[in-house]
C-alpha cells in the first residue's frame, strides 16, 4: 500500500528519504498527469510545506533558489539582466496554471532532454545544492543530469536549492524555443545565449546552451571559444558554422528529424546570439 506524507521541516524530509523510499512532490506538474489512469503505488513525499525551501534569495557571492520555488516566483524575481533568458524560459513552461505550481528543481530531477530551464541556467553556470542526513553537497548543473532521465541524485537525497553565482549580473541573456506551436508545446529545439561586452565593444563572455538536441542540454564550447574578443557588432550570419554544433547529436521523432533540428539550432543560435549584442 502507497503512503503519503506532507513535513513542514527538511529534518523531517531528510529522515523520511533515510528510511525509506519515497517519490518527492513538489509542484505535481508532471506526477499527476502520468497517473491520470493509473494507480499511484509509490509512496509520496509532498514538500509544499516546508518554508526552508521556498522564495528567493541573494548573498553577496551567490542567488539561491529554493527547491519549492515556483516558474512565477522567477518571473516576478527581481533578476538582473543575466536572468533574462531564465525569465523568458520561465514564460514558455505551460500556462500561467503549470507556472504557478510547477518549480525549476522539479524540472532538473524529472532531467528530460526538452526540460525548459536547463539552458539557461547552464548559461547562468548553475549549481544544485544536494542535501542529506549525511551533509549537503553542491555540484555544477552539467554534472548533475547524466541523460533522459538519469541525474547524479542519490536515494537519500534531496534537492534542496539552484546556486547561481552573482558575477556576471550586468550580462544580456536570451532564451527561445520552437515548437509546433507557439506556446503550450514541447520543444523541437530551445537555444539559450548569455553576452558580456567590454567597454572596448568586444564580447568578453559568451555562453551557447542548446537543448532538445541530444540526451542532455549542451554547451556549445567552441562557439563561446571563438566569439571571445570578437566586436561586438560581428556579422553572425557567416561566422557560427554547423561545425560548431558537433556536441549535439539529435534524433529524429514525432516532432521533427535530426537534419531539421541541427538547421534550426543552429538558426536560433544566431538569431538568440544577435538579440544580446544588440542589447549593449
Amino acid at each position: 500500500m502507497s503512503g503519503y506524507a506532507i513535513p513542514s521541516t527538511l529534518d523531517d524530509v531528510l529522515d523520511l528519504i533515510a528510511t525509506g523510499e519515497w517519490r518527492v512532490l513538489a509542484g505535481g506538474t508532471d506526477f499527476y498527469p502520468a497517473h491520470v489512469d493509473a494507480v499511484v503505488r509509490d509512496n509520496v513525499l509532498d514538500i509544499s510545506q516546508v518554508d526552508s525551501l521556498a522564495g528567493i534569495s541573494r548573498t553577496d557571492k551567490h542567488w539561491r533558489i529554493g527547491a519549492s520555488a515556483t516558474w512565477t516566483d522567477v518571473i516576478e524575481a527581481d533578476f538582473p539582466t543575466a536572468f533574462d533568458g531564465l525569465k523568458e524560459a520561465a514564460r514558455e513552461v505551460g500556462g500561467e496554471q503549470i507556472q504557478n505550481a510547477g518549480t525549476l528543481a522539479g524540472n532538473l530531477c524529472n532531467a528530460s532532454p526538452a526540460a525548459d530551464g536547463v539552458p539557461p541556467l547552464l548559461t547562468l553556470d548553475a549549481s544544485v545544492e544536494l542535501s542529506s542526513k549525511k551533509g549537503v553537497r553542491e555540484i555544477p548543473l552539467s554534472a548533475f543530469i547524466h541523460g533522459n532521465r538519469q541525474t547524479a541524485l542519490k536515494a537519500d537525497e534531496l534537492m534542496t536549492a539552484i546556486i547561481i553565482p552573482c558575477d556576471r549580473d550586468a550580462a544580456r541573456s536570451r532564451f527561445l524555443k520552437l515548437g509546433a506551436r507557439k506556446y503550450l508545446v514541447i520543444s523541437i529545439v530551445m537555444v539559450s545565449t548569455l553576452v558580456s561586452v567590454s567597454t572596448s565593444g568586444e564580447i568578453q563572455e559568451a555562453r551557447v546552451a542548446v537543448g532538445s538536441c541530444s540526451g542532455v542540454a549542451q554547451r556549445l564550447l567552441s562557439l563561446e571559444k571563438a566569439l571571445l574578443g570578437q566586436p561586438a557588432s560581428i556579422d553572425l550570419s557567416s561566422f557560427i558554422e554547423r561545425q560548431q554544433l558537433s556536441l549535439l547529436s539529435p534524433i529524429d521523432d514525432v516532432r521533427a528529424s535530426a537534419g531539421y533540428r541541427l538547421d534550426a539550432a543552429e538558426e536560433l543560435v544566431r538569431r538568440a546570439l544577435a538579440d544580446c549584442l544588440s542589447s549593449f
